[in-house]
């Protein structure tokens, strides 16, 4: 099975995971619809390149602006994709709100009872409604066909899937991020009721849990929170993050991407144990550079 030919719909394309999704459904040979809903770089740690002009002029690149809050970004993009290559194969949600896009000074690092329902709205506005947005839209192809693959994209500290092997669901909830996990897990929940709706159109729907990345803006989060932490006294001030490279995802997106209902579907997987039960390798072999060799010197790795 392969991803070529195929057309991929990646939201969250111009930076971070959604970058190396769009760059890797490319290398492979699958017509992608990158969307974002800025594509200029921000400037902050890891978000410093263009990467519209590495993308542009590539035929079998679609890149456009799309808030997937917004039902008149969703259907204008659906009905470009439709124009430029005539149907959908594959939905990659990639897209969403970052709990330190709404808490500024502490970088996401903030209890339940301090949030505001306000701020749960927009949480769940991108990675729950916005998602559902595009699902239904971008899935008509997929059913008239009968065949496809939706993959949602979720966090690694939403649940320990070591315990899930074993019949249990362990949720974390240490990482003070109040209305982003549970915006995460409602998403998930929605993903397991979508493979199972969607069987009888052949159409797969799983969650991948990225490992802990450092994408956008992590630098500072990870400064920040870790003061945060030391003043709680969950970290010591030697405490190194063990962060993974934005491109942890690819391997299992692109497996997943391959699928239908025929295959592997309702499930939640971790990108970095299926990494390693592939034999890919982990946090060694996936590892942000600065933070493996952090490790090392600790003798931590």
């Amino acid at each position: 099975m392969s991803v070529a030919g195929k057309v991929a719909l990646i939201t969250g394309g111009a930076r971070g995971m959604g970058r190396e999704l769009v760059r890797a459904f490319l290398n492979e040979g699958a017509k992608v619809v990158a969307t974002d809903l800025s594509w200029a770089p921000t400037g902050v740690s890891n978000d410093d390149y263009d990467f519209l002009e590495e993308i542009k002029g590539n035929p079998n690149a679609l890149a456009a602006t799309m808030d997937i809050t917004l039902q008149s970004h969703v259907d204008a993009v659906y009905e470009k994709t439709i124009e430029w290559f005539g149907t959908v194969d594959v939905i990659v949600n990639n897209g969403g709100t970052r709990q330190r896009d709404l808490y500024l000074d502490t970088h996401g690092s903030i209890t339940v009872l301090e949030t505001d329902v306000s701020e749960w709205e927009r949480m769940f506005s991108t990675h729950v409604f916005g998602n559902f947005r595009v699902i239904k839209r971008f899935v008509q192809p997929m059913l008239e066909k009968r065949s496809g693959s939706i993959i949602n994209s979720s966090s690694s500290m939403l649940l320990n899937a070591h315990a899930a092997g074993q019949g249990e669901a362990v949720f974390y909830g240490l990482s003070r991020e109040g209305a982003y996990q549970p915006a995460k897990a409602a998403m998930g929940s929605m993903t397991i009721y979508l493979a199972q709706e969607l069987k009888p159109y052949n159409v797969a729907a799983n969650l991948m849990m990225p490992g802990h990345t450092a994408t956008t803006g992590s630098d500072e989060q990870e400064a920040v929170r870790h003061e945060i932490r030391m003043r709680l006294g969950q970290e010591t001030s030697n405490w190194t993050p063990r962060r993974v490279r934005a491109d942890n995802v690819v391997p299992l997106a692109l497996h997943l991407a391959e699928q239908d209902a025929s295959g592997v579907t309702g499930r939640w997987i971790s990108c970095m144990e299926w990494n390693e039960r592939n034999g890919l390798g982990g946090f060694e072999t996936w590892g942000h550079a600065p933070d493996v060799e952090a490790a090392r010197a600790a003798g931590t790795l």
